[in-house]
């Protein structure tokens, strides 16, 4: 598939594909078409051109409530969370597809379900979404897109601006998730924390893929260890 940007092609003929319960990681420079990918998928670049399918479902051309009617979920870059708003209401906000076939005992059961992933969360239920830290701010928007009950969980720089720890617990936490059936696409520029959760990925430089593979293939490869982990990273790799 082909995106624009007005007369811009942001992503070049990409051509993916994710399998059930996967995580399948996007790595790549800021700018290299990953964010531009997620959005297409979930409707909200319309402007884009061949085939993607969920499913066996065309996605081309739906809205974005139908895209998540549809089992697909979007944790955004920079979380977007609703500030002014309470912990428990952003929550709901997710679940409006719910609200929608008057299934508020799924939503209750739905609730516990995500503050049992990230229980802060519930002793923060009447505080505003945004005097949460950071950390806890992703915990609720990946907490939210969850609401919807996804078959299909998307995560745009799910670690940005986190600590190691509150890292490593997101990474575990989508473990959980693909062990109870949720396939995860995971856009990360912490190459590293990605590979060591992620099944397969694929390397994006200036809207194409230039490189794919499994984990342990990418986590050996001499460019991408020089290029995304890091020189210290490759010398010990290279070492062991």
């Amino acid at each position: 598939m082909k995106c624009y940007y007005g007369r811009i092609m942001a992503v070049k003929g990409v051509s993916l594909s994710v399998n059930p319960e996967e995580i399948v990681c996007l790595i790549g420079a800021n700018g290299s078409g990953k964010t531009t990918l997620l959005s297409a998928v979930c409707g909200l670049l319309p402007d884009w051109t061949g085939e993607m399918e969920f499913f066996e479902q065309s996605l081309k051309g739906m809205e974005p409530p139908a895209v998540v009617r549809s089992g697909i979920s979007l944790v955004p870059e920079g979380r977007l969370i609703f500030p002014p708003l309470s912990v428990l209401d952003n929550l709901k906000l997710g679940a409006y597809t719910m609200y929608k076939k008057k299934a508020a005992d799924t939503v209750k059961k739905d609730l516990e379900y995500v503050t049992g992933l990230f229980p802060v969360l519930k002793e923060r239920f009447d505080q505003p979404a945004g005097t949460l830290s950071g950390g806890e701010q992703q915990m609720l928007a990946i907490a939210r897109a969850l609401m919807a009950r996804p078959k299909l969980l998307l995560l745009d720089e799910p670690s940005m601006g986190l600590a190691p720890m509150i890292v490593e617990r997101i990474m575990e936490v989508l473990e959980v998730l693909r062990k109870r059936g949720i396939t995860i696409v995971l856009v990360e520029q912490n190459a590293l924390a990605a590979l060591e959760v992620a099944d397969r990925g694929y390397v994006f430089e200036t809207g194409s893929v230039v490189l794919q593979g499994s984990a342990d293939e990418l986590l050996a490869d001499k460019d991408v260890k020089r290029a995304y982990l890091g020189k210290d990273y490759g010398d010990f790799y290279d070492a062991v």
